[in-house]
């Protein structure tokens, strides 16, 4: 198919398919609505505020934002001046905030003023190259109460505040994009793994575009009648195509949401009953949901899910963790709209393999979108049979340049034209691809990654814990959850709810275990190491 041109902007060729309808509601958030003409003069602007602020070509910076309708804005801007923006994930820590400042050199930040605080003592953290803060949200001009001084201890004094509405205003919308090529960087997305750090996923100009025509149009069909709206959010691979490069490739709107998608919250914008998409006299009800199986597993068991005619869906997709087939057909016969499930990742940056619409076979994952070759090799680096589990390898145009300063997980997982995905996979003789588990001991859990040796490590802290194992178990939906099996001190005592707490207070709230067992001991090898296989083959029998 065809390339995208040279030079090549993802931020300009996005503005100019949409410069025909500046009218037309691009964003609708908690607040109010954001056109497209008014989408375009302001990333222009944050563009050239950026640069203004001294920020040059290439650079990176945090954007630390719920979604609401300054984050395409800045997240644009910072592209078409060609400034990379590395987008981060707003449940996490101050440590991981920490990090991710000092390993990106991040020379600017942009957040949500509800987020400023975090942001502050990461950066009074560790020492860090950011010397501009950009507020949204906050209604305070530059030097309001988030430049407060650093914490004793840190490398420099705290950059003052800098309100981003007051910024935009004051600033004239840059003239041209940065003469960016499909192969430049053009973004980070952090990916976890199973030992060390995240990993900066350094993602070109070029991915987001082959995305969207191959996924987002290719398989969703994706118009400009579409509402689309994303549980997954922005800072996500998943949530960034769902809410961003897909409906704006065709014109269609996004409504956004800053809370935590509950079925609630959810079925709030399913029926249009936010106050903003009411005000505009238009009806905002989503027509394609992205979502990730325990959420529809848990929509479907609220007593509060709305009837058939109440929402306008016309079809739902799935990815993060396999979508048990049960929930599935569940919700289509509920709704009358099926889900499209499929795979994607950090890496690849968006879904490679898939379910298609009026091709659906529950409890697979499909067949691989047009453009990605997909591979399952056995042990000896070899493709396996039909029928026989083997490691997923992909090769398409979407993969990630690299890992920023990791080169030994950049060959790991990079290999050439292809990618290694790090899950089993299993393909039927009719071609359709069915998950089989994950090749390290990663979790996936409500569609984020989970390190296993994180928690543990967590729970060792715990004065009472002599040791423990965490693993994955399947619940009643066949989604997985984290369980931890736990060896009290000799005369010590302490209660699960007490240790659950006690992870949530160190570590980002979802990586807690759900279920804690205590036992006397935990299976062991000979040479010491605690055997994980052991105790997940036990909660599988």
């Amino acid at each position: 198919m065809t390339e995208p041109p040279d030079p090549f902007n993802i931020a300009e060729h996005l503005f100019a398919a949409n410069r025909g309808r500046p009218g037309k509601v691009a964003y609708v958030d908690d607040r109010g609505a954001l056109r497209y003409g008014e989408l375009e003069d302001r990333a222009r602007r944050f563009a050239a505020a950026l640069l203004g602020l001294g920020v040059r070509r290439e650079e990176r910076v945090l954007l630390l934002m719920l979604d609401c309708n300054e984050w395409p804005v800045a997240f644009l801007g910072a592209l078409y001046a060609g400034v990379v923006p590395v987008a981060v994930n707003t449940l996490l820590t101050v440590g991981d905030y920490a990090y991710m400042l000092g390993h990106s050199r991040a020379q600017a930040a942009v957040v949500s003023a509800a987020l400023e605080p975090a942001l502050r003592q990461a950066l009074a953290k560790t020492p860090n190259e950011v010397a501009r803060v950009v507020v949204a949200g906050s209604g305070d001009a530059a030097g309001g109460p988030g430049a407060a001084s650093a914490e004793a201890g840190s490398a420099a004094p705290s950059p003052p505040s800098i309100d981003l509405a007051a910024l935009l205003a004051k600033t004239a919308p840059l003239a041209a994009p940065a003469p960016t090529h499909a192969d430049h960087p053009a973004f980070w997305l952090y990916s976890s793994g199973s030992t060390g750090q995240p990993k900066g996923t350094v993602h070109t100009h070029g991915n987001a575009w082959w995305t969207a025509e191959l996924y987002g149009k290719g398989v969703l069909a994706l118009t400009e009648r579409d509402v689309c709206f994303s549980a997954a959010k922005l800072y996500f691979a998943y949530g960034l195509g769902n809410a961003l490069t897909f409906p704006l490739s065709v014109g269609a709107s996004v409504v956004l949401m800053a809370e935590r998608p509950t079925p609630d919250a959810v079925f709030k914008r399913w029926t249009g009953g936010t106050n903003a998409a009411a005000d505009l006299g238009q009806d905002l009800r989503p027509t394609v949901f992205f979502g990730a199986p325990t959420g529809f597993a848990g929509m479907l068991a609220s007593p509060a899910l709305p009837a058939r005619d109440a929402v306008a869906l016309r079809m739902c997709s799935s990815a993060g963790e396999a979508l048990p087939g049960e929930i599935g057909q569940r919700f289509e016969r509920h709704f009358g709209s099926a889900i499209v499930d499929g795979i994607g990742s950090t890496e690849m940056l968006h879904v490679f393999l898939s379910n298609r619409p009026g091709d659906i076979r529950y409890g697979t994952t499909g067949k691989p979108v047009d453009g990605y070759v997909i591979e399952l090799r056995g042990d000896d680096g070899r493709p396996v049979a039909d029928g026989e589990v083997g490691d997923l390898f992909i090769k398409g145009p979407s993969a990630a340049l690299m890992y920023w300063g990791n080169r030994e997980k950049s060959r790991e997982t990079f290999q050439g034209g292809w990618t290694k995905s790090g899950d089993k996979y299993v393909r039927d003789a009719d071609g359709y691809f069915t998950y089989s588990g994950r090749s390290d001991d990663m979790l996936k859990v409500s569609g984020i990654w989970v390190s296993p040796f994180e928690v543990e490590a967590t729970l060792m802290q715990h004065p009472a814990v002599l040791e423990c194992a965490v693993i994955g178990t399947e619940d009643g939906e066949g989604l997985t959850k984290t369980k931890a099996f736990v060896v009290v001190k000799p005369g010590a005592a302490v209660a699960d709810a007490e240790l659950k707490a006690f992870v949530k207070e160190k570590l980002a709230p979802y990586k807690y275990p759900r279920t804690i067992e205590f036992v006397d001991e935990l299976p062991k090898t000979a040479t010491g190491k605690i055997q994980r296989s052991r105790k997940r083959s036990e909660a599988a029998t």
